[in-house]
C-alpha cells in the first residue's frame, strides 16, 4: 500500500463532528496484510507513543488497539502498556469494508440539475455522507433518492461528492453525476480556481475592513480531533475576510476561501481571536444566543461547468435561523 493510501484509510476514520466521539471506528473492520513497524521512547505509553508517530488522534490509536491491530515483540498490549528499550511495535492498519449506502426519501433543495452535476443547499444539521455515527439520514442518502446515479470515484459511500462543508454548516455543494464531470471539479478545486464564498458571525468586533489569514492547517497536538493552526505537520491555508457590518459585541463578515482544508474558516477565525457564533468545538463554551451549530453558511459557489467550459454560479439565501439573529443583532446597535 502506498503511504498517501493508508493516509486516506486513516483519516476516513478521524472523528470530526460529523461523528460522535464514543464510536469505534473499527467495528466492521477488516486486516490488510500490510504492516508499519515503529520504535518508541522507552517508558512512554502505548498509545501516547503511538499518536505522536502516526500524527493521528488517541482515540483512534486506542481503536487500533482494541481491536489488537498493534503487536508489541509478538503479542498484544493494552493502551497503558509502558515501552521497554528494544520492543519492536507493529502496527496493522485496519480498511473498512464499505456496505452501499441507502436511498432514503428526504427533501433536498436543489438549486441546479443537469446531466453532469448538481447543485445543493445543504441545511444546517445535516451530515454530507455516511460515517460512524451517522450511517442513515446523510445528503448522500438522499441524493441517491433524487437521482441514483452519481459518480462513483470516492466510494460506494461517498457517490458524486466532490467536496463537503461541515455538519452544522449551511449552504452550497456541488455534486458530479459521473467520473468524467467529477474528475473536472476536482481539477479545479486543487488548482483553487473554484469560487467559494461563506458568510459568517463571529464573536468580537473585527476593526480592520479586509484582511487575509496565510496559515497552515494541521491536527491539532494537544487534541488530535480538532484542527489548529500549526506550523508542523499541516498544509498550505489562505482565507480572505471582508466586513459586511459590526455589531456590540460581534461582525458579520465574508469569507472567501483559497484553500479548502478541514474546518479551515473556523480554525482561522479562531486563530485572529474572533471564533464563528455557535462554534461549539472552536468558539468559547459560553454560547449567549443558545445556537445549534455555528453561524456559518456557503453562500456562493462558482466554477466552470466540466463539459461546456461555461462559469456557472450560485446563490444560496441565508437560512432563516442565521437572518433572524442578525435582525436581532442590528436592533441592539
Amino acid at each position: 500500500m502506498e503511504k498517501e493510501t493508508k493516509e486516506a484509510v486513516l483519516e476516513d476514520y478521524e472523528f470530526d463532528e460529523q461523528v460522535s466521539d464514543e464510536e469505534n471506528p473499527f467495528t466492521d473492520a477488516e486486516l490488510l496484510t500490510e504492516k508499519e513497524t515503529f520504535e518508541l521512547p522507552e517508558g512512554i505509553r502505548l498509545d501516547i507513543g503511538l499518536t505522536d508517530s502516526l500524527g493521528k488522534s488517541r482515540s483512534f490509536v486506542q481503536g487500533l488497539i482494541a481491536q489488537e491491530c498493534v503487536i508489541v515483540n509478538g503479542s498484544a498490549k493494552k493502551a497503558n502498556y509502558r515501552v521497554r528499550r528494544g520492543d519492536l511495535i507493529e502496527v496493522v492498519f485496519p480498511t473498512p469494508r464499505e456496505s452501499t449506502a441507502e436511498p432514503e426519501n428526504i427533501p433536498i433543495e436543489v438549486l441546479y440539475e443537469d446531466e453532469d452535476v448538481l447543485v445543493v443547499n445543504k441545511p444546517q444539521g445535516m451530515v454530507v455522507h455516511p460515517a460512524p455515527g451517522a450511517w442513515t439520514g446523510t445528503l448522500v442518502n438522499a441524493l441517491l433518492y433524487h437521482c441514483r446515479n452519481l459518480s462513483g470515484i470516492n466510494g460506494v459511500l461517498r457517490p458524486g461528492i466532490v467536496h463537503r462543508i461541515d455538519k452544522d454548516t449551511s449552504g452550497i455543494l456541488v455534486v458530479a453525476k459521473n467520473d468524467i464531470a467529477h474528475q473536472g471539479l476536482a481539477a479545479q478545486l486543487k488548482a483553487h480556481t473554484m469560487d467559494r464564498k461563506y458568510l459568517a458571525l463571529v464573536h468580537g468586533v473585527v476593526l480592520e475592513p479586509s484582511g487575509t489569514v496565510d496559515a497552515p492547517i494541521g491536527r491539532d497536538p494537544t487534541d488530535r480531533k480538532r484542527m489548529a493552526v500549526v506550523m508542523q505537520h499541516s498544509k498550505l491555508a489562505v482565507s480572505h475576510y471582508t466586513v459586511l457590518e459590526r455589531f456590540r459585541e460581534s461582525t458579520y463578515v465574508e469569507v472567501q476561501l483559497e484553500t479548502g482544508r478541514t474546518h479551515q474558516i473556523r480554525v482561522h477565525m479562531r486563530y485572529i481571536k474572533h471564533p464563528v457564533l455557535g462554534d461549539q468545538v472552536y468558539g468559547p463554551k459560553k454560547n449567549q444566543f443558545g445556537l445549534q451549530g455555528q453561524m456559518l453558511h456557503a453562500t456562493y459557489l462558482g466554477f466552470e461547468h466540466p463539459r461546456s467550459g461555461k462559469w456557472m454560479k450560485f446563490d444560496a439565501p441565508l437560512p432563516r435561523k442565521f437572518a433572524v439573529l442578525l435582525v436581532k443583532l442590528r436592533e441592539e446597535v
